[in-house]
């Protein structure tokens, strides 16, 4: 395959192109590094800097450049800050997305992968969270990738584009040259292994009275590698045919914050002091999202399930690289 993918700089992206580039296909990344990192591009990868707001500029490598199929990850992705800056999300990402799926479009693209999110599910009936549940998006960048996919959903049956959107909870774990670096950092294992790196001097876990089994949020905690495994496998079956689909990503099982904060003292050695602070708004106590279509249709379940393993490998990436891709 010839894959474009968009935001292949950043921490989901960049592992979906080395996997990509693993199995031999080819790359080309059209990223702004806003929160992405040129040294975080597979050296076999094109890498070309640029902005999905500019049209001209996103035409320009899809003609030039002919991709197969295209992976949209470039996004802002904040759930807190799309709150605080709503148009960031519902006018940025959508027309930005917008701007690209009209390129892809015109260029007879076959297959599209947008990387969604779970938070199309605020306030889940059922738990896990199948793909038939309501969507009441929990944000405006919930919202904005809700629109995304409305637009695919025009375009395929306007054009023939087939798509698939994913959708996902919490990327984490890291494979042996890439990993997670964001700023600023809000996930919570990549601040905890901050804290045993000794660059944060606590954690603070935001409320300890929600009807789970510890009194922490359970959360749905899904490898990267596993995350970057579907939107392959996805792409090839679009690619091969498949008409276009909408599937939920889980891990199976979630983990609460206690488990997490205690599964890494165990992984690092270090005591990594926890404090409890007030709980934040619009927190559910338990999200998990349910893989069974996907395991069903397309046989994928994640290889890399158990929560020590996503931190043991996060933590070798994060020992070799303590201040992720700054020199």
């Amino acid at each position: 395959m010839k894959i474009l993918v968009t935001g292949g700089a950043g921490y989901i992206g960049s592992i979906t192109v080395e996997r990509l580039i693993q199995a031999g296909d080819s790359v080309v990344v059209f990223d702004n590094l806003y929160q992405g990192h040129r040294d975080a591009v597979h050296p076999d990868a094109v890498l070309i800097e640029g902005d999905l707001a500019d049209k001209a500029a996103i035409e320009a490598v899809i003609r030039e450049h002919k991709p197969d199929g295209v992976m949209h990850f470039a996004s802002y992705t904040l759930v807190g800050e799309s709150v605080e800056k709503p148009f960031l999300y519902l006018r940025d990402n959508l027309v930005n997305g917008s701007n690209l799926i009209e390129s892809a479009v015109k260029h007879g693209v076959q297959g599209f992968i947008l990387s969604s999110t779970a938070n199309l599910f605020d306030d889940p009936e059922r738990m896990p969270i199948a793909e038939d549940e309501r969507i009441v998006p929990g944000s405006p960048y919930g919202e904005s990738k809700f629109l995304l996919e409305r637009v695919l959903h025009w375009m395929d049956r306007l054009y023939g584009m087939r798509y698939c959107c994913l959708r996902y909870f919490n990327a984490c774990g890291a494979t042996e040259e890439r990993g997670e670096h964001h700023d600023p950092e809000t996930h919570l294992i990549p601040l905890v292994l901050e804290v045993a790196l000794g660059q944060r001097e606590k954690i603070t876990i935001f409320g300890d009275d929600y009807k789970t089994p510890d009194g922490t949020c359970v959360r749905d905690y899904i490898h990267v590698v596993d995350l970057a495994e579907a939107h392959i496998l996805a792409m090839r079956t679009l690619l091969a045919g498949g008409h276009s689909r909408k599937y939920n990503l889980g891990n199976g099982r979630g983990f609460s914050v206690k488990e997490v904060i205690d599964t890494a003292r165990a992984v690092t050695g270090h005591p990594i002091p926890a404090v409890v602070g007030p709980r934040r708004a619009g927190d559910p106590d338990i999200l998990i999202a349910s893989s069974e279509t996907i395991n069903h249709d397309l046989g994928w379940t994640p290889q890399y399930p158990g929560l020590r393993q996503i931190i043991e490998m996060a933590w070798e990436w994060h020992q070799k690289h303590p201040h992720g891709y700054e020199k």
